[in-house]
């Protein structure tokens, strides 16, 4: 059976089959996206279903309810709160997680018959900013590549994008092509030495926020050399007087945008000569771009460097905006932004009436509702009483989470629509209902390249979970809508999706699907992938748009855009600590909060606990040795994490990755620390960039704990990961505390059960007996980085035999080893082993040995880089 990938926006194929009672997975080879690879996350599917505290049944207030009475409770709820002040004062938040089927009920249902415009989405935080400037440069959202135009190039720009990390798969298609076509170029444009980095034949460290700078330097460059399309300009583009007037002002000369950008000159000029030399160059950007509050800004000016060459709708040339969730743009399709309306229309009197009518819908909204950070505002303040949230965990993964959590806390009427209740979100729910999961649900999803695939279920739902669309389907007939809600399949609503993006469309939205219009039950549950538009004129799909110079605006030009002023810079509060400037993106194998990854033991080995990456400066300047605990002060909030050391950072920058929620380390995610400024236009969030102080927290013990439950005891910091190693799996957390002593500790542990304790040279360790056995381990040592935990893990469930455990214990403390392969869970020390003692001296023969690097490709860098260390 085929299905789709449910992590990334590069949309893998997947293929799943039954063996001998167990269900399989790999990667599809027929599936134009992948061609049959996975990454770590997308092979760990299947594991990732065995999701804890899975929400098996509707509850209200922590009490089991039926479907019927749940929804009946959900309908008589929200008709008291419009009746009493309106359908504004009712909302829904969306995730890109949803199918499109989904989607489009959920929009259909808010903006045409409850008649509220509060129908926002998580895609808000990572793709609005494209989006927008989509809008602003071609007329209408739309992404004009397709993944093999990054093969076909002869310069890829990478920007804002750890690609090697957040899309692997696609990225080991770059590195492929690079393989057969050696004098292609790949420049990386990130202020981060990251993974992707590394691979450049030119990285540019930039200063954080000055990518207008650098794209409106490399235009004014291109006038300058005659390197722009001056026929192409003529025909297709407009605006261009006013953006080549404010290029002409100095602050975009090399000079002055070296400076801005804090690059030597020589390496910016490198930059603008290789753009200016290859006509057939791709921009790949994603969220370093469109997490600011210049967001649509900085997407706008990479547009303008493409129209002013003509390097759009051509096989290796384009801007090329990356999604991160694997439905993103699906949501963007149907209108799942509070700024859109369904089939790519928008709020103007033409598109109103024709959605009006194509639906029957009585109360069509007539205009914009909040974006994700004004709608959480406006719950705080009342002004919406009831929100429904599908698929997603804002109590984490919005900026200023605290003030989001209290906004949850005071809603009237919360309503959480998931496959756990082990979120923060959902813990705050008065309503939560058990939704089907991938895997146990179809539909469809549409990718970064407008690749539309299916999503197919193979399992049935557990207990009484459901599918999100069926849910809002019940809730629209119980309102009253039922006629328009007839659906028993999502064949259905697909359909009619498809219909009206065909609908009274003369071509004007390039968003046309209507040859999928009359699909079958069993034409749509064989639908092949396919890039839209799919119409008559594109029977089967289209790999590029704009090939004929034509966008989707009145007069057919694209449009140049001047970008706004430079925002005035951060200032950090005055206080005690380091001051720094703090970055916040993805880990390679987390996603997201961690509600589908942070269970799968295997994808928390490569960064099991939560990490500030500093420079080696900063660490010296604080005092900290990796591992030690940090305390992070912002004007919004305080946060803890382990120092890490990273010496791809600008010194005086820090990095903190985005996924730790509540459920997996306390007062650890990093959106406590940042403001909720937005871009003006798109209202995306500015993730990118906080002003911080950073001081070293002293403490008085640490110590990790191992065992079948987490840590009960009181503890001012803790973070904890699935435990390796051990029977019957487990917990393994890291303790620290700084108000109290390590013999507190033992008083309170010891007061229940059976414990030994037995010391050691630096700490103590604990064991806890159950009927002879050892059930739990509590070790305190000073440095609980460099203990190996699978090694004690493997203790649990033993008996208390001395040898074995002094010889264990000794294992466990000679130190842990990175894991560098996550696919192949391969360490650093087997990589170190096999080249000492094997000889071995090329990349090629590690992979041969112990098979690093030979799935998604992501840790060839770091084997190389450890092979060239050896060799010295």
């Amino acid at each position: 059976m085929r299905s789709v990938c449910a992590y990334c926006g590069v949309g893998c194929g997947v293929r799943v089959e039954q063996e001998a009672g167990q269900w399989r997975l790999a990667g599809d080879e027929a599936h134009p996206a992948n061609r049959g690879a996975l990454c770590i996350k997308g092979s760990s599917l299947i594991e990732s279903l065995a999701f804890p505290e899975r929400l098996l049944y509707p509850r209200w207030q922590g009490e089991r309810l039926t479907w019927e009475a749940a929804l009946d409770r959900l309908a008589g709820e929200l008709a008291r709160i419009i009746g009493e002040s309106g359908p504004q004062s009712v909302a829904l938040y969306l995730s890109g997680q949803l199918t499109t089927e989904d989607y489009y009920v959920a929009n259909k249902l808010m903006k045409g018959f409850i008649g509220s415009p509060h129908v926002d989405t998580n895609s808000r935080l990572c793709m609005s900013s494209a989006v927008v400037a989509h809008q602003r440069a071609f007329g209408e959202d739309l992404v004009p590549a397709c993944y093999e135009d990054l093969e076909l190039a002869d310069l890829v720009v990478l920007t804002g994008a750890n690609t090697a990390w957040t899309h692997p798969v696609l990225f080991r298609r770059l590195q492929q092509a690079r393989e057969r076509r050696p004098g292609m170029k790949l420049v990386v444009i990130d202020p981060r030495q990251t993974m992707t980095a590394s691979q450049g034949d030119l990285h540019l460290p930039l200063r954080p926020g000055s990518d207008v700078a650098l794209w409106n330097g490399l235009c004014r460059y291109l006038l300058d050399q005659g390197l722009w399309d001056k026929a192409y300009v003529a025909r297709h583009v407009a605006e261009f007087d006013g953006l080549a007037a404010e290029l002409d002002r100095p602050c975009w000369h090399p000079e002055a945008v070296a400076a801005a950008c804090d690059l030597p000159l020589c390496d910016l000029l490198g930059f603008y000569r290789l753009f200016g030399a290859n006509p057939r160059t791709v921009t790949l950007f994603c969220q370093g771009i469109n997490q600011s509050e210049r967001g649509v800004d900085q997407a706008g000016c990479i547009i303008n460097a493409h129209l002013l060459t003509g390097r759009i709708g051509k096989p290796g040339a384009a801007p090329f905006s990356m999604t991160g969730q694997p439905n993103a743009m699906g949501g963007r399709e149907v209108g799942g932004l509070a700024t859109q309306l369904a089939a790519h229309m928008g709020f103007d009197e033409e598109s109103r009436d024709r959605l009006a009518r194509f639906w029957g819908a009585p109360r069509l909204v007539s205009g914009p509702g909040h974006k994700a950070v004004a709608l959480f505002e406006a719950l705080h303040k009342g002004e919406i009483r009831a929100l429904w949230v599908l698929g997603t965990n804002p109590a984490v993964s919005l900026p200023d989470s605290l003030r989001v959590r209290e906004a949850l806390a005071r809603c009237e009427l919360l309503v959480i629509s998931d496959v756990t209740a082990d979120t923060d979100t959902a813990r705050l729910a008065h309503l939560l209902l058990p939704a089907a999961a991938w895997g146990e649900k179809g539909g469809t999803v549409t990718n970064s390249e407008r690749t539309i695939s299916r999503q197919r279920a193979f399992l049935p739902p557990p207990g009484e979970a459901r599918p999100d669309w069926w849910a809002l389907t019940q809730l629209a007939r119980r309102l009253g809508f039922a006629e328009a809600f007839p659906y028993e399949h999502e064949q259905q609503i697909f359909c009619e999706h498809a219909a009206l993006s065909g609908f009274e469309n003369d071509g004007a939205r390039q968003f046309d699907i209507s040859a999928l219009a009359h699909l079958s039950r069993e034409q749509y549950e064989a639908l092949p992938p396919l890039r839209w538009p799919v119409n008559a004129a594109h029977p089967d799909g289209c790999d590029r748009l704009f090939a004929d110079g034509r966008f989707a605006t009145a007069d057919g030009r694209a449009r140049l855009v001047v970008a706004a002023p430079p925002a005035a810079p951060l200032q950090v509060e005055p206080g005690e600590g380091l001051p720094l400037l703090l970055n916040s993106g993805r880990l390679r194998d987390q996603w997201h909060t961690m509600t589908r990854t942070g269970h799968v033991a295997r994808l928390q080995e490569s960064e099991p606990w939560p990490t500030l990456r500093l420079g080696p400066a900063s660490l010296l300047a604080l005092g900290a040795e990796p591992g030690a605990l940090l305390h992070l002060r912002s004007a919004q909030g305080e946060a803890h994490a382990l120092a890490a050391r990273d010496e791809g950072l600008r010194e005086g920058e820090a990095f903190l990755p985005m996924h730790w929620s509540e459920s997996y380390a306390v007062g650890s995610g990093v959106n406590r620390l940042l403001a909720p400024r937005v871009d003006p236009l798109s209202g995306q969030p500015a993730f990118k960039q906080e002003a911080v102080r950073v001081s070293l927290r002293p403490l008085r013990w640490q110590g990790l704990w191992l065992g079948p439950q987490a840590w009960g005891l009181p503890v001012d910091w803790w973070a904890r990961r699935p435990l390796v190693g051990a029977v019957g799996g487990g917990v393994c957390q890291w303790l620290a505390s700084w108000s109290e002593g390590d013999d507190a500790c033992w008083a309170r542990l010891s007061a229940g059960g059976n414990w030994l304790r037995l010391p050691q040279a630096k700490g103590w360790l604990a064991i806890e007996l159950a009927q002879g056995r050892i059930a739990s381990l509590l070790l305190v040592t000073p440095d609980p980085m460099k203990v190996r935990s699978d090694s004690l893990a493997s203790l649990l469930g033993a008996p208390l035999q001395a040898d074995a455990l002094i010889a264990t214990l000794d294992q466990a403390l000679a130190g842990a080893s990175r894991l560098v392969c996550s696919c192949l869970r391969v360490s650093e020390r087997q990589i170190l082993d096999a080249i000492a003692q094997q000889g071995i001296g090329e990349v090629a023969g590690l992979q041969a040995l112990l098979g690093c690097g030979s799935n998604c490709g992501t840790c060839l860098p770091e084997v190389a880089r450890l092979l060239a260390c050896q060799q010295g």
